[in-house]
C-alpha cells in the first residue's frame, strides 16, 4: 500500500480537502500515478503561505512518518 503526504496552499488554510481526498480515493489528478493501487493518505498540512518557513522541511517529516510520497496540489509537484 502506498502512504502519501498531501500539501496545500496556506491561502486554503481553511479547506476542508475534498478534491484532494476524492483524489486520493479517485486516483485522480497528481495521484493518477496510483491507478490500481491501494493508497492511503497519512499526512495533510499546509505551507505557511509562501514564507518558505517549513516546506522545505515537511516532505522529509511525513517521509519519516511512513509517507511513501508527498503531493504539492497547489503546484502538481511530487516529492518522491
Amino acid at each position: 500500500m502506498g502512504e502519501i503526504g498531501i500539501i496545500i496552499c496556506d491561502r486554503y488554510r481553511m479547506c476542508a480537502g475534498r478534491k484532494c481526498f476524492r483524489a486520493s480515493k479517485e486516483r485522480e489528478r497528481t495521484l493518477n500515478i496510483y491507478k490500481g493501487q491501494e493508497v492511503e493518505v497519512v499526512g495533510y498540512i499546509t505551507c505557511e503561505a509562501c514564507s518558505g518557513g517549513n516546506i522545505q522541511y515537511i516532505p522529509a517529516e511525513m517521509k519519516k512518518n511512513s509517507a511513501d510520497a508527498i503531493c504539492d496540489e497547489e503546484t502538481h509537484r511530487k516529492y518522491n
